[in-house]
């Protein structure tokens, strides 16, 4: 979905930059880009306006610590946020809450750390969220309530999800090195991989290795050694889907077999999900929404990958509602943001 759709129907706050009452940062994290957005704090709204105004964007580079390092992780946050809030006309004085969804917090050590860094940039006031950016991802689906599953496929891939009682569990997300293999880091991998075999005998013949070198520009098998190691950043290899994509819909076995274990390892970590939360109920035909994010669930190919992932989880679990989100994860980070605040006032006047 175009980011202008989120757009339209500007409602102007008191500045008459849709600020009066100050603002909201939302920010989704993830292995290849970081984007920010910037949207109008409703104090006494008990419901959004639709479409949400969004009053500044910006995109960076990779904020997940375990790729880049902390101070590159760091910096790109800051930079994005504030080139959001310049764009919206914002300072960070404006501020009443930040929501990060960042790939890369697995553990309360990251929440922790990011934190820590957060903390240091804003006053102590602002409050500040930092969820694992399947998080994000789940609330740009459901509008930012925490029910339900999210399957994110792009660079990497994670399976997150919240039962009604609060409870929540993951599966996969553990990165390419522990078995990803439905992202399209690991997806592509397999690729080079059967490349390689094809070409020292280990392996059948494919088509896969006429496509990926001439979409990376070598001219033989021997040279994907190189071409791999220059820069193994996981973004550049995840890049090399489409190819598989469009060898698998001219009937290439090998390349099918990649992209039909890779269905099957995307809906067991839903599955996984769905069986831990009891999501589908104690009959199992419970209705629950799937949130499908990422690249590879949305190449809108011949041989659909997200539409095989789909049907795979309702062959088990038949209530599961495929939801595709009309906003991007930022945007989920920003609502998941305003409902914390809206609960926290809540409970405020009822204390």
């Amino acid at each position: 979905m175009s980011h202008e759709k989120q757009l339209e129907g500007h409602d102007l706050g008191e500045n008459g930059d849709g600020s009066g009452n100050g603002v909201i940062l939302g920010i989704d994290g993830g292995t290849t880009s970081t984007v920010c957005v910037c949207i109008p704090f409703f104090p006494s709204s008990k419901t959004l306006p639709k479409p949400l105004p969004i009053l500044g964007r910006a995109v960076s580079g990779c904020s997940n610590h375990n790729s880049v390092g902390e101070t590159a992780a760091r910096d790109t946050l800051e930079e994005v946020m504030a080139e959001a809030l310049s764009k919206s006309g914002s300072n960070w004085s404006t501020v009443h809450a930040v929501c990060l969804g960042v790939s890369g917090v697995n553990h309360p050590t990251d929440q922790e750390r990011i934190l820590y860094w957060l903390r240091e940039i804003f006053p102590s006031h602002v409050k500040l969220y930092v969820r694992n950016d399947a998080v994000a991802a789940l609330a740009s689906g459901t509008m930012g309530k925490l029910h339900g599953c999210v399957l994110i496929a792009g660079t990497g891939c994670i399976s997150y999800g919240f039962a009604e009682d609060g409870r929540e569990a993951r599966a996969s997300g553990a990165g390419p090195v522990l078995g990803d293999w439905g992202s399209g880091y690991g997806i592509a991998a397999k690729a080079l991989t059967a490349v390689i075999r094809a070409h020292d005998g280990r392996g059948p013949q494919t088509m896969l290795t006429d496509k990926i070198l001439k979409a990376i520009h070598l001219s033989s098998p021997e040279e994907l050694i190189g071409w791999t190691y220059a820069d193994p950043s996981w973004a550049r290899i995840a890049a090399l889907v489409p190819e598989v994509v469009s060898c698998a819909e001219a009937c290439d076995q090998v390349a099918t077999k990649i992209l039909v274990d890779a269905v099957q390892d995307l809906a067991l970590s839903v599955k996984a999900v769905v069986q831990r939360l009891s999501l589908c109920g104690e009959d199992g035909k419970g209705s629950f929404p799937v949130v499908m994010v990422g690249g590879v669930l949305e190449a809108n190919r011949t041989w659909d990958i997200g539409e095989e992932v789909v049907k795979c989880i309702q062959d088990q679990f038949p209530g599961a509602h495929p939801i595709r989100p009309q906003v991007e994860p930022a945007v989920g980070a920003a609502l998941l943001a305003w409902n914390f605040l809206m609960k926290e006032s809540t409970e405020n006047c009822h204390s």
